[in-house]
């Protein structure tokens, strides 16, 4: 997992021929005015969906708590605050049901070994082996969730 603000993204391009692309993305587009739901960038390869959503509270996240093994997540902050839980995936060992190779989600009933916190321009990045529980909040939360194919 990496956590950062944009304006270090460059640091991160090496680890993944895409990552340029996405980060490419956020500076170059009005992030205010793009509209809610799924953008192709790079064909199935790199995807973005767009959100704008009430937060939930951290039980209801944690009932979520997944992770993905075709895809690497890259979550940007556009506004608000957003709360992650985070566990690594090899310490995870009560898995809800099977892994959806569809949907590319395996969730957990594990509970997180910690929490962190994204704000306005932050960005996370988060590996299969990265298991979290994302959207905890009292507020609204506009964020991108970029899909990296593997």
């Amino acid at each position: 997992m990496v956590i950062d603000h944009i304006s270090n993204s460059s640091k991160y391009y090496n680890l993944n021929p895409l990552f340029k692309k996405a980060f490419d993305f956020i500076n170059s587009t009005n992030l205010n005015s793009i509209s809610i739901g799924h953008h192709e960038i790079e064909g199935k390869e790199l995807r973005v969906i767009v959100a704008d959503e009430n937060g939930v509270s951290e039980s209801a996240s944690i009932s979520e708590f997944e992770c993905h093994n075709q895809h690497i997540d890259i979550q940007f902050c556009i506004s608000g605050i957003e709360k992650f839980g985070w566990k690594p995936r090899n310490t995870c060992f009560l898995p809800r049901n099977e892994y959806s190779a569809e949907k590319d989600v395996l969730f957990y009933n594990d509970l997180p070994d910690m929490f962190f916190t994204l704000k306005e321009n932050q960005f996370v990045i988060l590996y299969p082996d990265d298991v979290h529980a994302p959207m905890i909040s009292d507020g609204r939360i506009r964020k991108l969730i970029f899909k990296v194919r593997i």
